[in-house]
């Protein structure tokens, strides 16, 4: 879910399979408007097709929601792969190469958070099939954060990853209620400072 996929729903590009279409303007709706707010309507007709060949691909708004979302978990996936590639065997370059990517996102003006934390808030129902998509994204790379905490030999690596997480996703929020100015600084000083209190150097 990000304005990327804008230039899709823009050219409603026939070249594009139906499928890869309904979830790139399902995807950038969703984040810009809210999942409640867009209904299947819309997004067939931002596609470019129609409702019957939307429920073909999906079985309900539901489902489409749940598989924008696993897109969305896929490239945080790529993300932390690219941090690896960029840094092998360096785990703390890979955390701050994380760290210094989301202080240049939510600098963004268009920047609305995070899509799996929003949709998080918007769908509470705990069985809802986007939700478990959404919390085992979260848990997963949680874990992946705390692992790498404890590879760069930090003291106490589950609660140094719990911290920074905790401040990533606070970062996210103050950037949508009170502005970015500045932000993306203060989170880098922030996150510093907590890595040097775990430091056993």
């Amino acid at each position: 879910m990000k304005s990327g996929a804008a230039e899709l729903t823009a050219e409603k590009d026939e070249r594009i399979p139906p499928r890869a279409r309904l979830l790139a303007v399902a995807a950038d709706l969703f984040y810009r408007h809210g999942i409640r707010a867009v209904g299947v309507e819309a997004i067939a007709e931002a596609a470019g097709t129609n409702k019957m060949t939307l429920y073909r691909h999906f079985p309900s708004k539901d489902e489409l929601v749940a598989e924008c979302l696993r897109q969305v978990a896929g490239e945080g996936v790529q993300r932390w792969q690219s941090y690896e590639d960029a840094h092998p065997g360096d785990p703390l370059a890979q955390i701050r190469a994380w760290l210094a990517q989301v202080a240049e996102i939510i600098a963004d003006q268009n920047h609305r958070g995070c899509a799996l934390a929003n949709a998080a808030i918007e769908l509470p129902d705990k069985s809802h099939p986007a939700r478990r998509v959404v919390e085992e994204f979260k848990l997963t790379q949680r874990k992946h954060l705390a692992r790498l905490c404890k590879s760069a030999c930090l003291d106490d690596p589950c609660a140094l990853a719990d911290e920074l997480y905790m401040l990533v996703e606070g970062a996210r929020v103050t950037a949508q209620s009170i502005g970015t100015e500045g932000l993306g600084a203060r989170l880098m000083r922030m996150a510093e400072a907590m890595i040097a209190a775990h430091s056993t150097v």
